[in-house]
């Protein structure tokens, strides 16, 4: 996996005037953003899903350009083949786990039938140990639970990569201890590459592998997240 960002964007409000500012390569299977609340973490997110549009600077991911503004480019979230996993999971709260899961193949905003069954579909509740709850509705099962209903949902669709917010800030402490162990194992075992951010250094620790600490809108530094503490290393240019 290879992942090159570059990317400015200048954020203004009645109260606060914010630039985002972040450059950063890298070849890593598990990357983990780390800082602060406000930091620009989940601007960084939103702008790799095509959901917010830098001013300038570039994106690419594989080799294929997702965003360069010189060129014009500006590929649509739903095109850019990457998943991204809100901090609340944004699971439909009127479509059972089943369907939830089935909309990742969607590709218009028609609700898939309760009834519906498809390969991919299947594999996923399988791999995920939702059959028992397929047709429950998301307000009828556990944190984890949603949290392994939105994983499968975002992977039924075979994306580049898996782009986490937050993924456990929801959960008590247990829960969040018991979901982070099996975040890992899974990624392991299925070998998604998957961005990861988190004000918590428990979260960068266990998940990411190549870590960027974030500061006011720019990446700080770089480390290896099995160092013990992690060692940020300052940054030149923002470059990794």
């Amino acid at each position: 996996m290879s992942m090159q960002v570059s990317i400015r964007k200048r954020m203004v409000s009645a109260d606060r005037h914010f630039e985002l500012d972040i450059a950063f390569d890298s070849a890593s299977r598990r990357i983990a953003v780390f800082g602060p609340s406000g930091a620009g973490k989940s601007l960084t997110l939103r702008a790799i899903a095509g959901l917010l549009m830098p001013d300038s600077g570039h994106i690419v991911l594989n080799g294929r350009t997702l965003f360069d503004a010189e060129a014009g480019i500006n590929v649509p979230p739903q095109e850019r083949r990457v998943a991204y996993l809100f901090q609340e999971y944004a699971l439909f709260p009127h479509l059972t786990v089943g369907q939830n899961i089935a909309f990742g193949l969607s590709k218009s905003w028609r609700n898939p039938r309760r009834s519906a069954t498809h390969p991919e579909t299947d594999r996923w509740i399988q791999a995920f140990g939702l059959r028992e709850i397929v047709g429950n509705y998301p307000a009828e099962i556990s944190g984890g639970q949603k949290q392994r209903v939105a994983l499968a949902r975002a992977l039924v669709a075979k994306p580049d990569i898996v782009l986490l917010d937050e993924p456990f800030s929801a959960l008590d402490p247990a829960l969040r201890l018991r979901m982070r162990e099996e975040l890992r194992a899974l990624q392991a075992s299925l070998d998604v590459p998957m961005l990861v951010i988190s004000h918590d250094p428990a979260d960068v620790e266990a998940l990411g592998e190549h870590v960027l600490e974030i500061r006011e809108g720019k990446i700080y530094g770089s480390g290896n997240a099995r160092q013990h503490p992690p060692v940020y290393a300052p940054l030149r240019a923002g470059v990794v």
